[in-house]
């Protein structure tokens, strides 16, 4: 299976002709039955190799922070992170390799981060929860950074992801240290954050409506990051998951529900409807019981939900047409609808 990052590098190789790359794309559009924005791809796996060597990473990255942390913490951070460096230059930069790729970017991140973490540790230091605070927010922002180099060198799609997470990460950090009395209520900074990153997700995915190119990956990644964030965050606030669910939040909890799937239409990316699937599974799930329902609840929760998702899918693009329609000149601006 080829991407449009693998059909866009072939004609940037010359190896296929624009004319030819967007006739192939026409051609699997007619066979599905839909346009290629549609199927939301992204590049994961190039062949079954990818496993195999993935799992050889894991086991040779997890062996090095062992053996690493076992004579000093920050050690086996340092030790991971500068073999997953070493080895995407060869499996990300010359072997091109999805998976492995991913997996040694958020080696590399979290060896670097990890490594700042173990210093502490050794350090050992009684510090107040400010300065804990702060010292947080800089790892953060030190991540951020490691990212951002990793991105410079080897452009992989996840790495502005993780970059936006760890910054995140930092702003939180910063807002605790500034405010200490908000350790119990986070929720609406991670909120904040995750409508943030969902604007940057947006952006990249404007900048290629068509999703031809490696933009559309970074926005994928970006937006499977916004999603939780914004889902959990919110109905985090909601309280949810609290000790009874009433009959009043069961209709929020849907609504959002119902809320995150129009934008999940108009912008053609499903994550938001995967992130707060579990809440609204929990929802029905209490409701059904309060009903009497107490043997067969999880059974008719799971029946409504996998009824509605699957005829979402299979009435999406009719449904994308009415919302990016009533949307009017910002329509233009988002992924393009099949015309029939």
């Amino acid at each position: 299976m080829y991407s449009e990052t693998d059909l866009s590098g072939a004609v940037e190789a010359g190896i296929l002709s624009p004319d030819a790359a967007e006739a192939l794309r026409n051609h699997v559009a007619r066979q599905r039955a839909t346009p290629v924005v549609d199927e939301e791809s992204f590049r994961l796996l190039t062949g079954f190799n990818d496993i195999f060597v993935s799992v050889a990473l894991a086991l040779l990255l997890v062996s090095l922070a062992w053996i690493g942390g076992s004579i000093t913490a920050p050690l086996g951070g340092l030790g991971v992170a500068g073999a997953a460096w070493f080895l995407a230059e060869y499996f990300t930069a010359r072997r091109r390799m999805a998976l492995p790729s991913i997996l040694l970017l958020l080696a590399f991140v979290g060896g670097v981060a990890a490594t700042l973490v173990g210093v502490m540790v050794e350090l050992d230091p009684d510090f107040s929860d400010r300065v804990n605070a702060v010292i947080g927010a800089g790892i953060g922002l030190v991540a951020a950074g490691a990212a951002w180099a990793h991105w410079k060198r080897f452009m992989v799609p996840i790495t502005v992801a993780a970059g936006a997470l760890a910054l995140v990460a930092t702003v939180a950090g910063l807002a605790l240290a500034a405010f200490p009395g908000l350790e119990d209520r986070v929720y609406p900074i991670t909120l904040l954050g995750g409508l943030g990153v969902f604007l940057v997700a947006m952006r990249w995915d404007m900048s290629d409506r068509d999703r031809r190119t490696r933009r559309s990956d970074v926005a994928f990644w970006l937006h499977l990051v916004a999603a939780p964030l914004i889902a959990h965050s919110l109905f985090q606030l909601l309280g949810v998951f609290g000790p009874n669910v009433t009959l009043p939040m069961a209709a929020v909890v849907i609504a959002l529900y119902i809320g995150f799937g129009i934008v999940a239409l108009a912008v053609d990316r499903r994550a938001l409807l995967v992130s707060s699937l579990a809440y609204v599974l929990y929802a029905l799930y209490a409701l059904f019981e309060q009903a009497g329902a107490v043997e067969l609840s999880a059974a008719f929760t799971a029946f409504v939900i996998g009824s509605a998702l699957l005829t979402l899918s299979v009435f999406w693009q009719p449904m994308r047409r009415r919302v990016v329609g009533a949307l009017g000149g910002f329509g233009h601006r988002l992924p393009p609808v099949a015309l029939a």
